[in-house]
């Protein structure tokens, strides 16, 4: 049988990343972007230049691929 996985034991202490957000949500409400905190990307403008695209994806996500990875490798 698999042996289960967990945030914790990745080394991901999901309390502190909520604790984390509380900290900021203030600083970051001043940015106004659309969709608030937990959005997946933004666009920076600067006075000359193009803009800067940015993007982030959440370790569940990167976990999930992971797993379906390893249960892909498991079945050769």
């Amino acid at each position: 049988m698999a042996e289960s996985w967990t945030y914790k034991k990745s080394g991901v202490d999901v309390n502190a990343g909520y604790e984390t957000s509380k900290l900021i949500k203030g600083h970051a409400l001043k940015t106004r972007v659309p969709g608030g905190i937990g959005g997946f990307g933004g666009l920076f403008e600067f006075p000359v230049g193009p803009v800067l695209v940015a993007g982030t994806d959440g370790v569940g996500a990167l976990a999930d691929k992971l797993k379906r990875r390893r249960q892909s490798t498991a079945r050769r």
